[in-house]
């Protein structure tokens, strides 16, 4: 019998199973960046009166019942919707779209401010080069090597990880040198770090934590990934569960060194950059040079992988009918990519570098992540708690814990960061009531992939 030229869904292009356990971890760790803390330890020392690893453990907590959340609801829907196809199947799909609103703002403010960082730090290398051109470099680079596929992007991570899991070791024997090399008064100075007794405030230090979690945004980007990974089913839950883990462990003893060899009650020269002071305190001048490098780096990765993460949220969205899926539902056949989104993404991420600060782009990932978080803890209490015949108390505890701790961290939030939050969702409700005509057709379409 002669084949009909006509296509049909199940011969229609569609993401390639290409990624192992190990890729998933990497990329994780490389989104969440290994020196996360670097960037954010001066604000998150004045925010918490200098308890930054107490406020980095805190928060640890929270993402790790968010992880096993995470994991359970990839193991139950493998697609590429995240939180937004979890709300949506599990609680309502009004809630799953405006769930998926929120991480969009998330996603797509990553590698904005990476955009914003990258270019600033290449500025101290060649000030004569202005700003803008530094931006549309940065978004070049972004966007064509996410254009190249999957694992070209995993290969990259894992040149990133190496070379920063260098830097982080110099540092480690350059602040013990200086730590055990200088005197200090006894037992105390070892234990400020986690608890001063007389700086400590609970509500400076739950500030604190709520701009920690920033070290931790981006793990959740893993179960983006779940159609293109191995055995998603096992191995989504664990990358996720072990990336967080991994990244808390290794944030707190990072900003512990830190404290120990910068005070906090001693002023930082730049509270932006305090880290690169600590690393030229405990080294000199060429290392302050190193870590300012690597920190570029990090935010290199990190936005490049936000990008990829993004691209594929919108793919999800687009899929499901909650965006145009001529555009957003669409994925290129030869790389067998979401290539429309992954240049949409970088376009406003460039855009939005030359109007928006670093400051108030940073403190609103935290908005649209934290709701995005509450939302897949709320999912995963449904369908293995009040949905199961069998109530477990291991199904109950860690989504009703990462639901109320993540609650807690949101009410914690600038004013700013809410006000800036709050219309950005207003928009993604308008544009909702918009398209089902003020509500009176189904909003989204949840419709999964074999």
């Amino acid at each position: 019998m002669e084949k009909t030229s006509g296509s049909s869904p199940s011969s229609a292009p569609r993401l390639r199973r290409a990624l192992t356990l190990w890729d998933l971890i990497l990329y994780g760790v490389i989104v969440i960046q290994p020196t996360a803390p670097m960037s954010v330890f001066g604000v998150l020392s004045d925010r918490g009166h200098g308890h930054v690893v107490t406020a980095i453990l805190i928060a640890m907590i929270a993402m790790l019942f968010t992880a096993i959340s995470y994991g359970r609801m990839a193991r139950a829907y493998p697609s590429a919707g995240s939180a937004f196809t979890y709300v949506g199947q599990e609680i309502n799909p009004a809630l799953g779209y405006v769930t998926g609103w929120s991480m969009a703002m998330d996603y797509m403010l990553n590698p904005l401010i990476c955009i914003i960082w990258c270019s600033k730090a290449a500025m101290n290398l060649a000030p004569g080069v202005p700003y803008w051109t530094w931006a549309i470099f940065f978004f070049l680079l972004f966007t064509t090597l996410n254009l190249r596929g999957i694992k070209t992007s995993a290969r990259i991570n894992a040149g990133l990880a190496a070379g920063m899991g260098v830097v982080i070791a110099i540092f480690f024997i350059a602040a013990a040198r200086y730590i055990f090399g200088h005197q200090h008064d006894g037992a105390g100075f070892f234990t400020r770090p986690f608890y001063d007794p007389e700086t400590f405030q609970l509500r400076a230090v739950l500030g604190g934590t709520s701009i920690a979690v920033l070290t931790y945004i981006g793990f959740d980007g893993i179960s983006t990934l779940s159609e293109e990974a191995e055995n998603p089913r096992r191995n989504i839950l664990l990358a996720t569960v072990l990336t967080c883990l991994v990244i808390g462990i290794l944030s707190a003893v990072e900003v512990y060194a830190a404290q120990l060899v910068w005070s906090a009650s001693q002023p930082f020269p730049d509270t932006d950059t305090a880290y690169v002071h600590v690393a030229g305190r405990a080294a000199g001048s060429w290392f302050f040079l190193v870590v300012n490098l690597t920190l570029m780096a990090a935010n290199f990765g990190s936005g490049m992988g936000a990008q990829l993460g993004a691209a594929r949220l919108l793919y999800g969205m687009g899929r499901s009918n909650a965006l145009p899926s001529s555009f957003f539902g669409a994925v290129d056949p030869k790389r067998q990519i979401p290539r429309n989104n992954v240049i949409f993404v970088g376009v406003a991420a460039l855009l939005g570098a030359f109007v928006l600060s670093y400051a108030l782009g940073a403190e609103m990932l935290n908005f649209g992540a934290l709701i995005a978080f509450m939302g897949v803890n709320a999912a995963a209490l449904t369908r293995y708690y009040l949905r199961a015949k069998e109530k477990k108390l291991g199904n109950l505890i860690p989504p009703v814990a990462g639901f109320f701790i993540c609650l807690l961290l949101w009410l914690n939030l600038s004013r700013p960061a809410k006000i800036a939050g709050t219309t950005w969702m207003a928009a993604g409700i308008a544009f909702g009531a918009w398209k089902t005509r003020g509500f009176r057709a189904n909003l989204v379409d949840f419709g999964l992939p074999e």
